[in-house]
């Protein structure tokens, strides 16, 4: 992979920022963000017709797919088990609203049939997503003043609303939690492991760190844990107390864990119970734990500019190198 992002290949179209971002969005906020122009709240009281799963695939939607795929996961209990999960290369987790979590997926080396329950996007996933080389971003929506934002960022931005042959409702689940996306009809193929412009190193394990079989990371309303197993040689995923299994059955296992210290932060937005949105600063430095092969050891994170990939380093300055493997990077309070 590559250590760094590449310099942007320039700014997205006029008209097809236009295209992602027009009429309203699916499903907004936690607990009820807002669509486009004041319309219905993400409670589901108010949702858009299911588009067909058997929806023809839009050549349109196909020229506009970025190297990589990132998809916003809803995860609160009421959407587990998640679907596609053990498929991602690297999972992001981070707070939202009322000390929940949500995740996101970002995929590179394969596509899975399917992934979800996909929820609305958040003004800090802007910053997130500048790391990679003009991404797709599959949401179900975001509130109206951050579209703006949306239209500006070097990405392609593709709800359920802009591009509704790509998404599907499941009968077996209530509204917002079932909403689903098909990840072949927004790119033809995966791009391959070189489109993850992330900054990670992997490799052998340098020399240090210290023994660790588990480390839990605590939002005011979720809770993290990951166990380690010497028999798989894997991290074992505890959301909230409950084993991480996706909707397919397959075990949720990263070969790495990251968990960043960051600035987290008020942001701008709030949801429609008045909770404010917090900003998760992902640029900048600070320290993290790299969980990996069993041991724990202490690094510095380093990401000077959007555009930038994060460099994790050992004391001496020496990339850190991750297992290969699904990476986990949680996001925790500074």
């Amino acid at each position: 992979m590559r250590q760094t992002a590449p310099l942007r290949r320039g700014a997205m179209t006029a008209a097809l920022l236009a295209a992602a971002v027009t009429g309203s969005l699916l499903t907004g906020c936690t607990g009820g963000g807002h669509a486009r122009g004041g319309g219905a709240l993400d409670d589901g009281r108010a949702p858009t017709p299911s588009p067909s799963p058997t929806a023809s695939r839009s050549p349109e939607v196909l020229k506009s797919a970025g190297p990589v795929l990132a998809v916003k996961i809803d995860n609160v209990r009421a959407a587990r088990p998640a679907t596609g999960l053990d498929a991602a290369d690297v999972v992001y987790a981070e707070q939202v609203e009322g000390g929940l979590s949500r995740l996101m997926a970002v995929f590179a080396t394969t596509l899975p049939k399917a992934v979800g329950p996909v929820r609305s996007a958040r003004e800090s996933d802007l910053e997130l997503l500048g790391q990679f080389d003009e991404p797709t971003l599959a949401f179900s929506g975001a509130q109206h003043k951050l579209l703006p934002l949306i239209d500006k960022a070097p990405l392609h931005a593709q709800s359920a609303d802009t591009t509704p042959g790509a998404y599907f409702r499941a009968a077996d689940r209530p509204v917002p939690h079932n909403l689903y996306l098909r990840p072949e009809r927004l790119m033809e193929s995966a791009p391959g492991g070189d489109a993850l412009t992330t900054g990670f190193h992997f490799g052998a394990a340098p020399q240090g760190g210290t023994e660790e079989n588990s480390r839990t990371v605590r939002y005011p309303a979720a809770r993290f844990t990951f166990t380690w197993s010497d028999s798989r040689k894997r991290w074992l995923v505890d959301m909230d107390g409950t084993p991480t299994v996706t909707a397919e059955g397959r075990t949720v296992a990263p070969a790495t864990v990251v968990v960043q210290y960051v600035k987290v932060r008020k942001s701008q937005f709030h949801d429609f119970l008045g909770n404010n949105t917090p900003y998760t600063e992902t640029v900048g430095s600070g320290t993290a734990k790299v969980l990996r092969d069993g041991r724990a050891y202490d690094v510095n994170w380093s990401r000077p500019g959007a555009e930038d990939g994060t460099k994790f380093t050992t004391k001496d300055g020496t990339p850190m190198n991750f297992a290969r493997g699904q990476v986990w990077v949680v996001f925790a309070k500074a």
